[in-house]
């Protein structure tokens, strides 16, 4: 029994191998929420963006831009 591993225990090799991905899920939810809002935002009229202080240029140039920006 003494040659069994014991990897209950995290070691600092193995964190890093988890980073890309939890980066990875951070990026694809940012996406994703950028997306919603910009499309929240395409759906608002004249007298809306106005309350909310944003021009119809402003709202052009964000409908614009791609999901991932």
């Amino acid at each position: 029994m003494s040659n069994l591993l014991d990897v209950s225990v995290s070691t600092a090799q193995s964190r890093p191998r988890f980073h890309w991905l939890r980066q990875l899920l951070r990026s694809l939810a940012s996406s994703l929420e950028r997306a919603r809002t910009r499309r929240l935002l395409g759906q608002l009229n004249e007298h809306q963006l106005s309350d909310l202080g944003i021009s119809l240029a402003d709202r052009v140039n964000e409908l614009e831009k791609p999901f991932w920006r």
